[in-house]
């Protein structure tokens, strides 16, 4: 009778010990979850506002239809993305695109002193910083699940629970490199 007991009192700890477990990476995976719908709400408005500073840069300079063309396919190919790793790259080029279609403002001095473009420009800042917001949380999220299914105990559980490794919404190598050489001071 007491080993029964002692027996179905260990059972009893086991479950809960795994029920603790699972519970903490649905938590952690509901996180990562979230977070991962900030930052699409952020990259739809970003989407939104392209074909607006594309249509308001198109009627100063309309004969620059190549970086026109290069914002609007960069914005297509990351509005269709459908993985993490896609529309990290996708958003990438985007990003560049975008640099390029603000460096033109540079070469027509009407465009640059254009009301809409000039508070486009400004959402558009505003947005990206919500953005690298949003992905710092989402990847602080990510490494949080990552790191809780990896360890032991969960790291023999996680699997056959279907908790697999989330992606990490990572920069490009190429804009790494921008940032690492730091701004170019010249006199």
């Amino acid at each position: 009778m007491e080993f029964s007991l002692v027996f179905l009192g260990v059972i009893v700890l086991i479950g809960l010990f795994v029920m603790m477990i699972y519970n903490r990476l649905v938590a952690l995976r509901q996180t990562t979850r979230q977070a991962w719908g900030d930052i699409d709400v952020q990259l739809k408005q970003r989407h939104d506002l392209v074909p607006n500073l594309v249509e308001t840069v198109k009627g100063y300079a309309s004969h620059e239809k190549e970086t026109l063309e290069s914002v609007v396919k960069a914005r297509q190919q990351a509005v269709d993305a459908s993985s993490v790793k896609d529309l990290a790259a996708a958003e990438n080029v985007l990003s560049g695109a975008l640099r390029q279609l603000f460096a033109l403002s540079e070469s027509y001095p009407d465009l640059k002193a254009n009301e809409n473009f000039l508070s486009l420009q400004n959402e558009l800042a505003d947005l990206e910083n919500k953005i690298a917001a949003a992905r710092r949380f989402f990847n602080n999220a990510v490494s949080e699940y990552n790191t809780a299914r990896e360890q032991f105990p969960a790291v023999v559980l996680a699997n056959s629970f279907g908790f697999n490794e989330a992606d990490f919404f990572e920069v490009a190598a190429n804009e790494r490199a921008a940032v690492n050489a730091g701004p170019s001071v010249k006199f």
